[in-house]
């Protein structure tokens, strides 16, 4: 063989190398590609796993051990569906209005919602396991134990379907509704609680339109007061730190209800009192704040997202806290009451939280979040209606005016609800808005815009609105049905 044809062997048999190497880099990187989506999942069977693995050895020697493991992995599900669906609602915003990353978003939530769950978590979770099926019908320890194991079951799988699907649900109705199924089957329609049902359909109504006609009424004050002032810099110095102080004063109150209530009893006029003293506070130390952040701003409405951007994210952690101590009860509420039937063989009159469980579902809550979250955060707080700082900071200024006013009249409300209720309440008044202001450029100049014009100016999607409804109007029925029927196979199953 010749030199050359050595050479051209050589560099054939390179060439043919390179080519095999291309195609292995090409199947790494489709493997890792679609291994990516199963990255998720998995480890959030991990976390699962390990929930049980922890209530087998809490759990002790227990005679009934593989219930309390069991109930403690489905705990551990709703935990993580919670965090994927129920927290958008409290980052959304703020990471639409750019205000904050999703990496960001993610980090603070996790901190918040753990720290809510553990500081002032569990005083909802009678109400789950007590409140809407009576006690009575359900003494017999093993038919509750069951009933609250297949309203864990419906509510976990419910939350995950509507998360898949992009619906924000409503996880509080969906335990609410998996415990009436459940109960309904167990000891007939006469053991469900009807009265309290009818307050929670009722909050299915008060609540959304609740939370969007205070967060329309504050974009309103904002455009009044600051946006269309000649001197905007000026009128944001008087009125953003007023803004704060409200916003300071009603999360003081709410967590002085929430988490003084543990050490000492609070009143609602002493929580105002709270309020209202830490408002003063705030607010004093808010003007220096926003005259230094507003120094050197041009007079334009730009100029004014930089002076609620990091309100807004204060306003995104404290939600987080408040969401945190609220709604960890829908996961861990079932649970500790099926801990609580097998460990003390008592039904539901009085339920204690066990640490152990709260941290399941405060480490849920968090990893659910983490893994799953961000398909929601994106369409809370981008796809329903754009969002700027202004405009997002009026939605978390309503969810927490409207959470406080709902737990003082003791109305069954979704967290949820308000909030997204109050982006279609932002969304809906710049429709209307703009709208107006489009007749009067247009009587002024003697032009006016067409109707078919300004049916197209829509500024909030239509489609999210109408799924977001329907998934709001079907949650509880769905729910009841998944249950009962999961609490019928468990009765035939048991013989």
């Amino acid at each position: 063989m010749t030199q050359t044809e050595t050479d051209r062997t050589g560099i054939n048999r390179w060439k043919t190398l390179d080519k095999d190497l291309g195609r292995i880099s090409r199947l790494e990187l489709a493997t890792q590609y679609v291994a990516r989506p199963l990255i998720a999942p998995g480890l959030g069977l991990a976390f699962i796993v390990l929930v049980a693995v922890l209530a087998a050895v809490f759990s002790g020697g227990s005679p009934d051990r593989l219930i309390v493991i069991a109930a403690a992995a489905f705990g551990a599900y709703m935990a993580l569906n919670i965090g994927a669906n129920d927290v958008a609602n409290n980052m959304g915003p703020a990471v639409g209005a750019n205000a904050l990353s999703m990496g960001a978003a993610i980090a603070i939530a996790a901190v918040f919602e753990t720290a809510g769950a553990l500081i002032a978590g569990g005083d909802v979770v009678n109400t789950i396991s007590g409140g809407i099926v009576a006690p009575e019908s359900l003494a017999d320890s093993s038919v509750f134990i069951w009933a609250m194991m297949s309203a864990l079951i419906a509510a976990a799988l419910w939350i995950n379907l509507a998360t898949w699907l992009g619906a924000p649900v409503s996880t509080t109705h969906s335990v609410v509704g998996g415990v009436m199924g459940a109960g309904i089957v167990a000891a007939g329609l006469m053991a469900v609680n009807w009265p309290m049902m009818g307050r929670i359909a009722a909050s299915w109504i008060i609540s959304p339109v609740l939370g969007g006609v205070i967060a329309a009424l504050f974009l309103a004050l904002i455009k009044a007061r600051i946006e269309y002032a000649e001197d905007k810099i000026g009128a944001a110095r008087r009125w953003v730190p007023v803004l704060i102080a409200i916003m300071a004063g009603a999360f003081a109150a709410y967590l002085a209800l929430k988490g003084l209530s543990k050490v000492v009893r609070v009143s609602m006029p002493m929580a105002l009192g709270i309020g209202g003293v830490v408002g003063g506070l705030v607010w004093a130390g808010s003007v220096p704040m926003v005259r230094r952040q507003s120094e050197g701003l041009e007079n334009r409405k730009k100029s004014l997202k930089k002076l609620f951007a990091v309100p807004l994210v204060v306003s995104a952690a404290l939600l987080s806290f408040a969401h945190g101590a609220n709604d960890v009860a829908n996961a861990v509420g079932p649970l500790a009451a099926i801990v609580h039937a097998v460990q003390d063989g008592g039904s539901a009159s009085r339920v204690v939280i066990p640490l152990w469980v709260m941290a399941i579902g405060a480490a849920g809550l968090s990893f659910g979040l983490m893994l799953f979250g961000p398909k929601l955060i994106r369409m809370v707080g981008g796809e329903i209606t754009k969002l700027n700082p202004m405009r997002a900071y009026c939605v978390a200024l309503s969810a927490a005016l409207t959470v406080i006013v709902a737990s003082w009249l003791g109305l069954p409300v979704s967290s949820t609800h308000i909030a997204v209720g109050a982006i279609f309440g932002v969304g809906f008044y710049r429709e209307w808005h703009a709208e107006r202001r489009a007749r009067m450029l247009g009587l002024q100049k003697g032009k006016a815009v067409a109707v078919e014009e300004r049916r197209r100016r829509k500024l909030v999607r239509r489609s999210h609105f109408l799924t977001i409804i329907a998934a709001w109007v079907v949650t509880v029925p769905a729910t009841a049905l998944l249950a009962g029927g999961v609490f019928f196979l468990f009765r035939l199953i048991a013989g």
